[in-house]
């Protein structure tokens, strides 16, 4: 391997990046980011990493999701709010279920962009730059807003910046307390179509939480019941972005990318002699890599080979992409590859990239019933191979959208124009993601026994 600098990755091909025109901005704006605070600590990342480590063992589970791709124009504290709110309230369905610690990992404070399947896009003859996030460029189609803008950059950072202020304030205030989530939880399942399937677990939850304040385990006598810990990831896929924001920790010496604690490398970027697996490879966080249905057994080692020679629980996270008619067909082979090697990963599910089609009217919509059939496909393989599936990936929003069809309240194609808002892919609904996690809860349990 050659030596590694935060710089290296600018000597390898690279994909998905924006063709800045004014290059002096460009620098002018890395160079300011290069002095600006970073956004997390590296502290809280190996605290991540060790918590990962658990997951990796069979001792945790780790649930990440959030925004498909975060907006300036929806910047507001009550949408930060719903969607940190509905993490907590699928993470104390999952503790319960799975009898064990749940790792919260936020899609938020920095997921501003996006891979694209083309660099253009046309509409009506007329061709312009595709959108990759308001980090790069704007969503309208004219000519101004598609152009890529360094300064977006700045406006991401203090964006994100803002975004991890009120994480904290909401994870330390008060707003995390375990008895107002489960009744969150209890409201939802009340008024819930199908809430007799939900019913008995959320009595169940709410009689370990009466036990626990018969014992003297109350808000006022255990921080735990009153906090929690929620940690940030984004895909790092703007890597002049993530390179100005890349710090020397002054306690170890070793390099960290403090633009999140977590971060990951797309389908569309993961190869082994480009940019973004050479940047990745020196940053000491915690990594994730989304493998699709198309990846191969050498082409999963390779890369553990290269992301994680020393083999450290922790470190990496394979999230399969595959769709919910692949994943059967092709997890099982890498599984075993990874398992016959004694790779230490944590395996994570992303039922949603691989489950995205268009409406009879041309939007583009997730189907709740193939996520789902995903997530019981994931849990299968892995207890058939005697593997432990460790986690799950939503791109999901605490706001009533109506952008996947299906679920409980039966959203249907013709709802889709009501509430669509994502300016990408669409997410699960807070109704949809809380009936997934109470649907996803027994196979938890059983992947849970599996390890006892």
């Amino acid at each position: 391997m050659t030596s590694w600098s935060a710089r290296s990755w600018r000597t390898k091909p690279i994909a998905q990046q924006p063709s800045y025109q004014d290059q002096e901005q460009l620098a002018a704006v890395e160079s300011q980011l290069k002095r600006f605070p970073p956004l997390v600590f590296a502290e809280e990342t190996r605290s991540l990493r060790r918590q990962l480590g658990d997951v990796c063992h069979g001792r945790g589970f780790l649930l990440q999701g959030g925004d498909c791709a975060e907006s300036f124009q929806d910047f507001t504290a009550p949408k930060i709010r719903d969607t940190f709110k509905v993490i907590l309230q699928m993470a104390i369905v999952m503790t319960f279920a799975g009898s064990c610690p749940v790792t919260k990992v936020a899609r938020m404070a920095g997921q501003y962009a996006k891979p694209r399947s083309s660099d253009l896009e046309t509409i009506d003859g007329v061709s312009l730059p595709s959108y990759r996030g308001d980090i790069i460029n704007g969503a309208d189609f004219n000519e101004a807003a598609r152009q890529p803008d360094p300064q977006r950059m700045l406006h991401a950072y203090h964006h994100s910046a803002a975004t991890l202020n009120l994480l904290r304030a909401f994870a330390q205030g008060g707003l995390a307390d375990l008895h107002k989530v489960h009744k969150w939880n209890m409201s939802f399942v009340a008024a819930n179509p199908q809430k007799a399937q939900y019913l008995q677990v959320a009595e169940q939850i709410q009689s370990a939480l009466k036990f626990m304040e018969v014992l003297g385990i109350t808000a006022e006598t255990n921080a735990t019941i009153h906090e929690t810990q929620l940690f940030t990831s984004h895909e790092a896929l703007l890597l002049p972005y993530e390179e100005a924001l890349t710090r020397t920790d002054t306690l170890t010496g070793l390099p960290y990318d403090c633009s999140a604690h977590m971060l990951w490398i797309g389908e569309r970027t993961r190869q082994c002699d480009h940019a973004h697996v050479e940047f990745m490879r020196g940053i000491h966080n915690p990594l994730g890599v989304k493998v699709g249905p198309t990846a191969d057994a050498d082409d999963v080692l390779r890369l553990l080979d290269v992301l994680n020679p020393e083999n450290e629980p922790g470190r990496m996270t394979l999230i399969t992409r595959m769709g919910a008619d692949k994943l059967a067909d092709n997890l099982p082979r890498l599984v075993r590859a990874v398992k016959a090697e004694g790779r230490n990963v944590v395996w994570s599910s992303d039922p949603m990239h691989g489950n995205t089609v268009k409406a009879d009217n041309g939007i583009k919509t997730r189907s709740f019933d193939a996520i789902h059939q995903e997530l019981r496909q994931f849990f299968a393989v892995h207890q058939a191979e005697g593997t432990y599936a460790g986690g799950i990936h939503l791109e999901m929003t605490g706001e009533d959208v109506t952008e996947c069809t299906g679920g409980a309240y039966q959203i249907s194609e013709d709802d889709l124009t009501r509430r669509y808002r994502s300016q990408c892919d669409p997410r699960l609904n807070a109704d949809q993601v809380l009936e997934l996690a109470f649907l996803v809860a027994d196979s938890l349990k059983q992947a849970r026994h599996g390890r006892g």
